[in-house]
């Protein structure tokens, strides 16, 4: 989350000189991750604008800001890139860390998939310990709709990967069974034999239900939340969804 004494320090840049050039400019990479404290102080530097400041505030879309935030600004949509020039940005970038091992191309074009095709997520991926976490999340996920491991359990691994982290993979999950649903393919492919069990036992609005219920877990966010909490509850609504054994008597 955005904590509210990095607010302030942009308030400070805000009604300060500028040391190079006639304008300043501020970029908030993540605007959806203003806390309340955090926000509510933004917004003073919003209200009483600097004639010389920029500000750009980056939303993803599905991650909702405060609409006090949102009705102070402008929007402008920036699309997601085509397959092609994402698989290409990415691939430049890839070649300028050193890794040990680099990814392969079959890695790189899943980290896509998982990405929704938005090639700088997909590049955090794979230079950092997502894609390791999200397999332990998954490995549980599928344990605990077996019934094999606690929600307790279960939920262990998306306190590791952070709230945001784990909403997105709860997202997509639900994006892939309504897909699934509707006689299209998942984009999290090593999902899909559980996703598509799911979407043929199941109608098709409780795959919408289940994307809700992460929309109403991301606006909690700004209360920090627990992440372990809301998998929790995440889980125990997926697990729901798998067919009830019923004993047949004579």
């Amino acid at each position: 989350m955005i904590r509210i004494d990095q607010i302030r320090a942009l308030s400070t840049f805000a009604v300060a000189s500028p040391q190079v050039a006639k304008r300043k400019i501020a970029l908030i990479d993540r605007a959806d991750q203003l806390n309340i404290n955090s926000a509510n102080a933004l917004l003073k530097t919003l209200e009483e604008p600097v004639s010389d400041l920029v500000l750009l505030l980056l939303q993803e879309s599905g991650r909702p800001i405060l609409p006090t935030i949102r009705s102070r600004c402008q929007t402008q949509s920036i699309a997601t890139p085509s397959q092609d020039q994402a698989a290409q940005w990415l691939q430049t970038q890839l070649e300028q860390v050193n890794f040990e091992t680099p990814p392969t191309s079959a890695e790189c074009s899943r980290a896509l998939r998982l990405a929704a095709n938005a090639p700088r997520l997909a590049l955090e991926y794979l230079t950092g310990g997502f894609m390791t976490q999200r397999n332990e999340a998954f490995e549980q996920f599928r344990q605990f709709m077996k019934g094999q491991v606690s929600v307790g359990e279960a939920a262990k691994p998306f306190k590791a990967l952070g709230l945001e982290a784990s909403l997105w993979l709860f997202e997509g999950w639900a994006g892939d069974l309504a897909r699934l649903g509707a006689g299209g393919a998942a984009r999290d492919e090593e999902a899909s034999e559980m996703l598509g069990f799911l979407a043929r036992n199941n109608p098709a609005w409780r795959a919408h239900e289940l994307i809700d219920m992460v929309h109403e877990s991301r606006s909690a966010g700004v209360y920090n939340v627990s992440p372990e909490l809301e998998a929790g509850r995440l889980l125990i609504a997926w697990q729901k969804l798998m067919p009830v054994k019923r004993a047949v008597g004579r």
